[in-house]
């Protein structure tokens, strides 16, 4: 995350030559798929809990 903030602010002071940009977007948009990836990774996790005797319940977490 803190790679893609700084991605983010180097691009944002629009003095990057177009081509480092480019690259620098892609690579945020990596990045960008690596932390939902780990996020949608975390909810599924979160979203069972194991009740008293032991059993997985399924629960929204929206």
């Amino acid at each position: 995350l803190k790679e893609l903030e700084e991605i983010v602010a180097k691009l944002e002071k629009g003095d990057v030559p177009l081509d480092n940009a480019i690259e620098e977007f892609k690579k945020a948009m990596d990045l960008v798929k690596a932390c939902d990836d780990k996020l949608k990774d975390a909810q599924d996790t979160i979203a069972k809990i194991v009740d008293d005797n032991g059993e997985i319940v399924d629960f929204d977490v929206e």
